[in-house]
């Protein structure tokens, strides 16, 4: 089953007055009623898996992000929908593809924890969170051609001062990674 992007909501309001003041190769940013925001050129979706193998590590990426211009400390995490080898793939096989390209973490589950807006201010994407149990390792990971991802499997029992020590060295930490962590503890 695809998941679909729901349409926004225009209760007690006329049709929105739309402009797009630039389209990219990937992104374009609209002006609607007033409101700037930024949107995908594609309608995709965003996955972000929370695993823990089974030696009780938290699976987590290292990538320099060039709008921040720091490297940032993240959960595995991607786009379903987003190329045209897989336009028509469901959020759970993207979270796999992404999970295995990232990390070579394979899961034999995945579940859902949590879905919502991502930055609702600022971006209409729909982020999906999913739980990834039962890894098996089958390869590097590092990520795609156009990546260049380090992984670092942490345990959780450590996390917290690895955590630390990343942000003292100039590090971005991701608020999803707080966000995971708060829900292996809630679960």
């Amino acid at each position: 089953m695809k998941e679909k992007t729901p349409k926004r909501k225009t209760a007690n309001r006329k049709t929105p007055k739309r402009t797009t003041l630039y389209e990219g190769k990937y992104k374009r940013l609209v002006v609607e009623d007033g409101w700037e925001f930024m949107e995908k050129v594609k309608n995709c979706q965003v996955v972000v898996v929370l695993a823990v193998n089974d030696d009780g590590q938290l699976l987590l990426v290292e990538q320099y992000r060039v709008p921040v211009g720091r490297s940032v400390i993240e959960l595995p995490a991607g786009l379903a929908n987003d190329l045209d080898s897989h336009p028509d793939e469901s959020l759970e096989d993207a979270a796999r593809r992404e999970l295995l390209e990232e990390t070579g973490y394979e899961a034999g589950e995945m579940k859902v924890l949590l879905r919502g807006p991502l930055a609702a201010a600022g971006v209409p994407d729909i982020m999906t969170l999913f739980r990834a149990s039962r890894l098996r390792k089958v390869g590097p990971g590092g990520g795609d051609h156009t990546e260049s991802i380090t992984v670092h499997e942490v345990p959780l029992a450590k996390i917290h001062d690895w955590i630390k020590r990343k942000e003292k060295k100039g590090f971005w930490v991701d608020p999803k990674v707080y966000a995971g962590l708060y829900l292996l503890r809630a679960r």
